[in-house]
């Protein structure tokens, strides 16, 4: 059981880490950093299709990294 829980964290590592640099970037420079934050608060630039595909898996696979690590941990121990 140990194992398996230490192979399934490898997986979900290496997919957050695949769908992290799927994802473009959302702001150039600092003229983006300052406007960027403004326009994604008010929902200028809403994400459809793939960016908002990788978004919601980027948020599943860091919950489930987060929720393995805590229970490989707790084995582990």
């Amino acid at each position: 059981m140990d194992i398996f829980f230490k192979i399934l964290l490898v997986i979900f590592s290496l997919g957050l880490i695949a769908v992290v640099l799927l994802q473009k970037g959302k702001s150039a420079g600092l003229s983006g950093a300052i406007s960027g934050g403004a326009e994604h608060l008010f929902g200028k630039n809403k994400a459809r299709g793939l960016d908002l595909f990788l978004q919601r898996l980027t948020i599943g696979l860091a919950a489930g990294f987060f929720i393995l690590s805590l229970v490989v941990a707790y084995l582990v121990k």
